[in-house]
């Protein structure tokens, strides 16, 4: 009997291993879509902070994630590994803490949201904020690095992939039932509904219903990243590398000139600002503009019912045509819908609703083949560095990969309250939006994803350069980088 190559002894996925991979981005996404969905028109709304001070503390946290992802992803690479490996008792640690920061992020304390009590909001809600952040690189860097300890093998992690893009979509739709039903409808002194200038009357985000989904949702958070724990496995066991003066320095100029990861990089910094932007932004568009909520509900299973076709046939697909190939002819159809919305802005919003979740479906579309394959890519880059060069530092590829992430969530703070900024949003208590005011919004809603998607497209079309030919080539090289790295005794199989 053959003796079985070294990336046939680091595979063999079950359902078992498939599913708890997906978990853990299901809890991630019970709490990040908090944030990329709610918590801007929490913050506007409820707490009635400006738009500017909001861009401010999105930035300022961000920058303060330039700190500290690499130091995350350079703890994940030189603690020792454990028991239970070098990245899974990470998911353990950071359960219950993300599900504490997450709540904490909506708790209103008494005074919050008053004009004479601007500070405290401010202070607390910067605080919890960057208390978040940083739990939840926690997770993430070390989430990202599984993927590579998990398996080897190109096919099972692109199924890996496809498991993680659907386990993040069941996790974002819990909170569009928050986004679409804690709603009421404004009353004026006397009982009376308050009409908007367009006729339509206004319904206002109510505090007590979103803490209580928000509850829900961490408290299930913490349970499935603790069961997702206990169904993964860690079949590459690296072993802790001697530490070097200036090492993480030249580690990470080392993963920054390697053209698949920097262009991977950054189209994932555009795919994350687009989501944040439009998840965010849209809720704001259903709610003031077509004064329809039931829309965020309905325009998410638009963006990712997608994803029960293509879960069924894309890994296959993509082994036959290629990553490369199928994502940026997706990534252009996204463009092409988003751009179509703008250009019909003329329409009546009775009919444009209808529409809009149509153009929603198509972009989904486009969309998906990307986001079901995006970490994929990633890894498939993270090969192209380790055969290219020797390096294999997993932990801090993924800080630096998620570092131009958290950029593009700084894209996505600067667009959508720009966007606020630019057609002068009133979020005073009691405000109402003029008819120029919802023009604007509309077409900022649809202008800046067709642009974010365009300039994507044009990336993976242009500048990636792992082709379904490349990709090929680099797993027969990887069989020999994994044979050299047992040899060398810095993996145990």
């Amino acid at each position: 009997m053959a003796e079985k190559t070294f990336i046939a002894r680091t595979s063999g996925l079950k359902m078992k291993d498939y599913v708890g991979y997906a978990m853990i981005d299901v809890a991630g996404c019970l709490i990040f879509s908090l944030v990329t969905t709610l918590l801007q028109k929490y913050y506007t709304d409820v707490l009635h902070m400006s738009p500017l001070f909001i861009m401010m503390m999105f930035i300022v946290a961000r920058v303060w994630d330039a700190i500290n992802d690499p130091i995350m992803g350079r703890i994940a690479d030189t603690l020792p590994p454990g028991k239970y490996g070098r990245y899974r008792p990470w998911i353990l640690y950071a359960s219950v803490p993300l599900a504490l920061t997450g709540v904490l992020m909506f708790v209103k304390l008494p005074g919050m949201g008053e004009a004479n009590h601007i500070g405290l909001t401010c202070v607390y809600a910067t605080v919890t904020y960057i208390l978040f952040g940083m739990v939840y690189t926690v997770l993430q860097i070390p989430y990202g690095s599984l993927a590579s300890v998990v398996t080897t093998d190109a096919h099972e992690r692109s199924k890996l992939s496809v498991f993680r893009s659907i386990g993040a979509a069941l996790g974002s739709i819990p909170v569009l039932l928050i986004a679409s039903f804690a709603y009421a409808k404004r009353l004026d002194a006397a009982g009376n509904e308050v009409i908007g200038e367009n006729g339509k009357v206004i319904t206002d985000l109510q505090y007590k219903p979103v803490l209580m989904g928000v509850i829900i949702m961490a408290i299930c958070c913490a349970v499935l990243l603790i069961i997702a724990f206990l169904l993964n496995q860690e079949r590459v066991k690296t072993k802790p590398q001697p530490k070097e003066k200036g090492n993480t320095l030249r580690i990470v100029k080392t993963i920054l000139k390697n053209r698949a990861f920097l262009s991977i990089s950054l189209i994932s910094m555009l795919l994350l600002a687009g989501q944040m932007f439009t998840q965010s932004f849209y809720t704001y568009l259903f709610n003031d503009y077509f004064h329809a909520n039931w829309m965020n509900l309905a325009a998410q299973a638009c963006t990712y019912s997608p994803m029960l076709i293509f879960m069924f046939f894309l890994p296959k697909r993509t082994s036959k045509v290629g990553k490369k190939e199928y994502c940026s002819t997706g990534v252009a159809l996204a463009a092409i819908a988003n751009l179509l919305l703008f250009f019909l802005r003329g329409m009546n919003p009775s009919l444009l609703m209808w529409v809009f979740l149509l153009l929603c479906l198509v972009s989904g579309f486009g969309l998906t083949t990307l986001v079901m394959q995006l970490w994929a890519m990633v890894t498939d880059a993270i090969d192209d560095i380790e055969v290219k060069t020797g390096v294999r530092e997993d932990g801090t590829a993924y800080s630096v990969f998620n570092f131009f992430r958290k950029f593009g969530q700084i894209l996505a703070a600067v667009c959508v309250n720009g966007a606020l900024l630019a057609m002068n949003y009133k979020y005073e208590k009691g405000a109402v939006q003029t008819l120029e005011n919802l023009k604007s919004m509309y077409d900022l809603a649809t202008l800046i994803p067709a642009i974010m998607f365009g300039i994507m497209a044009l990336f993976l079309f242009v500048y990636y350069p792992l082709s379904h030919k490349r990709v090929a080539e680099l797993q027969e090289q990887k069989e020999k980088a994994l044979k050299e790295s047992y040899e060398q005794q810095k993996i145990d199989i």
